[in-house]
């Protein structure tokens, strides 16, 4: 059987230390996220400039980490813009990122990274302008991740009990994209990401 990229960062995760759980998601995200999220801005960088965000807007170490792992399923699934498919199929990174993560975090985490691209179809269904203020990768994602809300989609999705900050996560994702911004490094996460693990991981 072929290990895959999951399979290998489980292995490594498992019965590690609350350090190196850390340490190793971080080494993860440093080697696999040099590659462009978008036309200006590298996957590592997009999620470092949400959680900069995050941290800014006065959030807790929970929705900080969120924001700085909300990604992650892109690189878990080796998503990428060298990737020629790139976009052009919906592969659910949302729920690859948080199913990964839940073993590792609590929910207040990995749900909002769970709910963050239906937070996109959501606030494009509120707000007729929204559309036009995506990247344009966001918009080709858009159309694959199921466009508009239906009105039953959206009265579910209104009822989730952290819908305030799943809907600014999404902000802060669609904000942090901006070429060669100077944000805090990834070693300034540290103590943040290590306060949010659970006590009874694997």
């Amino acid at each position: 059987m072929t290990t895959t990229i999951k399979d290998a960062l489980r292995t490594q995760l498992e019965g590690a230390t609350d350090e190196q759980v850390v340490e190793r998601l971080f080494d993860f995200l440093r080697e696999r996220g040099q590659s462009n999220y978008d036309e200006c801005v590298t996957q590592i960088a997009h999620g470092l400039q949400a959680a900069n965000l995050a941290r800014q807007d006065g959030c807790g170490d929970q929705a900080v980490t969120a924001a700085l792992f909300h990604d992650l399923g892109h690189l878990l699934l080796d998503e990428h813009t060298l990737q020629d498919d790139f976009l052009q199929e919906d592969l659910n990174h949302e729920e690859a990122g948080a199913k990964f993560l839940e073993a590792f975090f609590p929910a207040e985490v990995t749900e909002p990274i769970r709910l963050h691209v239906p937070a996109k179809r959501y606030l494009c269904t509120i707000d007729e302008n929204y559309y036009e203020q995506l990247s344009d990768a966001s918009k080709r994602s858009f159309q694959v991740q199921g466009g508009r809300l239906s009105a039953a989609e959206r009265a579910e999705f209104e009822q989730h009990a952290e819908l305030e900050f799943v809907v600014q996560l999404r902000r802060f994702d669609d904000l942090a994209k901006q070429s060669d911004l100077d944000v805090p490094p990834l070693e300034s996460y540290a103590d943040c990401v290590r306060r949010c693990l659970r006590s009874d991981r694997p």
